[in-house]
């Protein structure tokens, strides 16, 4: 069993870490608090070719297998979690695509998406449908060579850059059960009745965009139903959302490793009683608590990022999600600790990985629900421990 990493995979890592200590930790904090578009940084992540991740070669993109992936957002995540946003869905969307569109849809979409030429996120949410896929209330309906979609999608990253914008909808309203209604439709910027409301206001998970949209009778043509077959969208969906879950664990883990990196240093400067308080056994504790759970977390991830390559790892990537998530939160806040006063002040990192680390325990499905998960996998035997 070899836990590390091969020399590709780590010289793939040195080149995304220089890339983050270089171009995004030096600002992150000022842009972040300032609300400026991380344009530049965007923009340096398409020369790398990263929003081709997951895109097939042949397309143009770099086709990364699932471990080198996650290093994508372990280390942007270390950097600011919400550039891990940037690419989280859009890379999502394009695996969808490659996985399930038809060829003609490959050829249109996914040259200029693995370039950053086009960008793309999920249109899953509702406000009143989230981990609950099958509640939305988007619909679709075909007339003649045209469907016609009616909602509103919440939460959808980078609405006001997605072209196409992949949007779940039903398009059999009556079918039981609902999932053999939905299906997934691309909806191309400029078209007709798509409207971005709003973008809305976060706690954290700055620097990208989560915003409202309105789909009011927008018409889109039948070649981009993905997969050109109504009632396949959950299955779709459900594909990309598995590397969904690593990419979570992934960003958890980056999270953590500032966390515990800001409170080691902090630890090692700062002196009480004429000595580094990272002389104190107590503040010691605190780090190598830290210091394991975070390294546990990060085996778990890339344990499981290796069992998506081969077959469904639904149980295996809902772990590894609880556990880094929870990791995540509980590092930042020991981090704060370990900062005392100042961990509250915004002169600090800590107070805006606070802010970003509870996100982690719900997207890509709230950790209670995927604790259901993960005991049905279990239970059916798909997932074995020991």
């Amino acid at each position: 069993m070899d836990f590390n990493f091969t020399e590709e995979q780590q010289d793939f890592r040195a080149l995304l870490r220089s890339f983050v200590d270089k171009e995004i930790i030096p600002v992150a904090r000022e842009w972040e608090q300032s609300g400026r578009h991380p344009t530049e940084i965007i923009d340096g992540l398409a020369q790398m070719g990263l929003f081709g991740i997951t895109v097939p070669e042949e397309y143009g993109g770099l086709e990364l297998d699932p471990v080198s992936f996650a290093i994508v957002f372990e280390e942007l995540s270390r950097g600011w979690m919400g550039i891990a946003g940037v690419l989280g869905s859009h890379s999502l969307s394009c695996r969808m695509i490659a996985m399930h569109g038809t060829e003609e849809q490959k050829k249109k979409f996914l040259p200029e998406l693995a370039s950053g030429v086009r960008r793309t996120g999920l249109g899953l949410t509702e406000p009143g449908a989230g981990t609950d896929m099958q509640g939305i209330r988007t619909t679709a309906r075909l007339e003649g060579n045209e469907y016609v979609i009616n909602g509103t999608k919440m939460w959808i990253t980078s609405a006001r850059h997605a072209n196409p914008l992949p949007v779940i909808v039903k398009t059999d309203p009556s079918a039981t059960p609902a999932h053999r209604g939905m299906s997934v439709l691309l909806v191309e910027q400029g078209t007709p009745g798509f409207e971005v409301l709003k973008d809305i206001e976060k706690l954290g998970y700055k620097g990208v965009e989560s915003c409202e949209v309105l789909l009011d009778n927008v018409r889109v043509p039948v070649d981009n139903l993905v997969g050109g077959v109504e009632g396949r969208g959950m299955q779709q969906t459900l594909s990309a959302l598995e590397w969904g879950r690593v990419n979570i664990a992934a960003r958890s883990v980056g999270v953590g490793q500032r966390a515990y990196d800001e409170a080691l240093a902090y630890a090692k400067m700062r002196e009480a009683f004429g000595h580094p308080i990272a002389d104190f056994q107590a503040i010691q504790l605190q780090l190598a608590s830290m210091a394991t759970n975070l390294q546990a977390a990060r085996l778990m991830t890339y344990w499981a990022a290796t069992q998506v390559r081969d077959h469904r790892a639904d149980g295996e990537t809902g772990m590894a999600k609880i556990f880094a998530s929870d990791m995540a939160l509980q590092g930042v806040i020991d981090s704060m600790k370990v900062h005392g006063g100042y961990g509250f002040s915004k002169e600090y990192e800590i107070e805006r990985l606070y802010r970003d680390a509870p996100l982690m325990s719900i997207g890509e499905g709230t950790n209670d629900v995927l604790r259901t998960v993960v005991a049905k996998s279990l239970l059916s035997g798909r997932t074995t421990v020991g």
